[in-house]
């Protein structure tokens, strides 16, 4: 892989000049099950050593400090930026397994319409447009001094893929200055953010999953559905030229209704959270030194924000 670049902004601001945008939410098509937490609740992992996991509110304080840390650093080297909305597109959730949120589907179906609005806040982003508007050279500049230019830190993920990131640009200074060093926190994500994508792949191949699945299934073809999974359902729908939204709506929500009644929601949630557990059993190292790293930062983003 080329260099980690991990945050909203800077996924915004790549995402200018390639024209491959990513926004800072989970998917951009909904298809996964996402926790749903209080913001004065526990968020992400559950702990695995000694060091908690932040509450919604304070990673929403981390992410608002790397925001305005690395406005400062970019606008120290000449470039304008403007702050991402951390959740820009809130009617957006993510069912890795399969739609269960019944009120959900009534109002999006399979998200069609939230792929929409997705697109319109894509067009419209002020560093998108601001990137476009400069000269070439000027603009591979601009993202040379958020990303950075050299190599120097690399990490074997537990999928066998090998993440590298640059140590200069103002990602990199952010990051060291705020979690107090570059690499020991570049690592610990990249291992930890790698841990999702091995999770589901455990959920998918159990064998009581493709049992509730074909289970699912069965109740789709009652209500007149002849998808074998979730995914084929879902993929009928990924166009929007596709179907009309009135049948992408119904479909999801006999998908929604189906997944509660063959027990296909349920086993997804049962086997999701027996993978977590085992893998944040297996990475506890990283786990841990991500949040001790994270619960550190804290005193250092209400001082940073404090000053702006």
């Amino acid at each position: 892989m080329g260099n980690t670049r991990d945050t909203a902004f800077g996924r915004l601001l790549l995402a200018a000049v390639s024209g491959l945008v990513v926004l800072a939410m989970g998917a951009c098509v909904p298809n996964g099950k996402g926790p749903q937490t209080r913001a004065d609740e526990p968020a992400g992992m559950q702990p695995a050593g000694t060091a908690w996991p932040l509450t919604a509110r304070e990673k929403s304080l981390l992410y608002d400090a790397e925001q305005a840390m690395v406005q400062s650093c970019m606008a120290r080297k000449g470039f304008h930026v403007w702050k991402v909305p951390e959740n820009p597109v809130p009617e957006d959730k993510s069912f890795p397994y399969v739609v269960d949120d019944v009120a959900w589907a009534q109002r999006h179906g399979y998200g069609s319409d939230v792929r929409r609005r997705i697109d319109r806040v894509r067009r419209t982003d002020p560093n998108r447009r601001y990137l476009q508007s400069l000269p070439p050279q000027r603009r591979t500049q601009a993202v040379d001094a958020y990303s950075g230019k050299t190599g120097g830190l690399e990490v074997r993920l537990p999928t066998g893929a090998t993440a590298g990131r640059s140590t200069d640009g103002c990602l990199a200074e952010t990051e060291g200055k705020l979690y107090g060093g570059l690499g020991k926190l570049f690592r610990a994500k990249a291992v930890t953010n790698s841990l999702a994508s091995i999770r589901r792949a455990d959920v998918f191949a159990d064998p009581q999953f493709r049992e509730s699945t074909r289970e699912w299934a069965a109740c789709m073809h009652r209500h007149g559905h002849r998808y074998t999974d979730p995914s084929r359902a879902r993929a009928a729908f990924a166009s929007d030229k596709a179907k009309d939204h009135k049948e992408e709506v119904r479909t999801a929500v006999d998908e929604a209704r189906c997944a509660h009644s063959s027990g296909l929601s349920a086993t997804a949630q049962r086997l999701d959270a027996r993978y977590d557990k085992r893998l944040q059993k297996k990475y506890r190292a990283a786990v841990d030194s991500r949040l001790q790293l994270e619960r550190a930062a804290l005193p250092r983003a209400r001082a940073s924000l404090s000053g702006h």
